[in-house]
């Protein structure tokens, strides 16, 4: 029997909740006005990376219009193996831009020749993750940590080269005005072991679609 949304509602989701909403005045507004919506279930891992990088710098519907060309001819979840095979023969991947296509290649060509040997992402910490990540072509940091966010599910993700959240932060707490670094560190000082959380609602709070990955 499928599982509902509900089920698969990260077990600290209420706890982060409650506790942003008493530390942060900003998530005090927000947070109710999607208190029934939350992380979905994760996809397949070689899945969330490709999303992810199909994702970058596009609105939560742009993306989602890619993502949904590309299961629809490498399936869902879609096949690294079938896509490398693709790539490998010379073709280039139809419907994806053509950087995005070159990174979902290397990723497809990572998770085929690893096979049995790749890691086992919910054993290692943090950073142990985003350091074996960035090792494949066209993942940076910024990929890493969307998928400790959106596969992993880890609470307290800070994702500080992440451009909605940086203008949702200059949105909400600074009037509209540009924000460095050292602005987004200061304002999530309030939001620790529950970054994750803070951040998926400020994503949700400028896009009309929730964020996936």
């Amino acid at each position: 029997m499928a599982l509902s949304l509900t089920d698969y509602k990260p077990e600290y989701w209420d706890k982060a909740c409650k506790a942003l909403v008493s530390r942060d005045r900003i998530l005090r507004r927000i947070i109710p006005q999607y208190s029934d919506e939350w992380l979905q279930p994760p996809l397949s891992d070689y899945a969330s990376l490709a999303r992810i990088v199909l994702g970058q710098q596009s609105s939560a519907r742009a993306a989602d219009k890619l993502w949904q060309k590309f299961i629809a001819r490498f399936g869902n979840p879609p096949c690294p193996l079938k896509l490398h095979e693709m790539v490998s023969s010379g073709l280039v991947v139809p419907d994806v831009p053509k950087r995005k296509g070159r990174y979902i290649a290397g990723l497809a060509e990572y998770f085929v020749s690893h096979g049995a040997k790749l890691p086992c992402w919910r054993k290692l910490d943090n950073e142990e993750v985003i350091h074996k990540l960035s090792q494949i072509q066209g993942v940076g940091r910024w990929t890493a940590e969307l998928f400790l966010i959106f596969n992993l599910h880890r609470p307290n993700v800070l994702p500080l080269e992440d451009a909605s959240l940086n203008r949702a932060i200059s949105l909400h707490y600074f009037s509209g005005e540009p924000v460095t670094r050292f602005d987004v560190r200061e304002v999530a000082q309030a939001w620790g072991p529950w970054s994750t959380v803070a951040a998926w609602y400020l994503w949700r709070s400028l896009d009309p679609l929730a964020v996936r990955f």
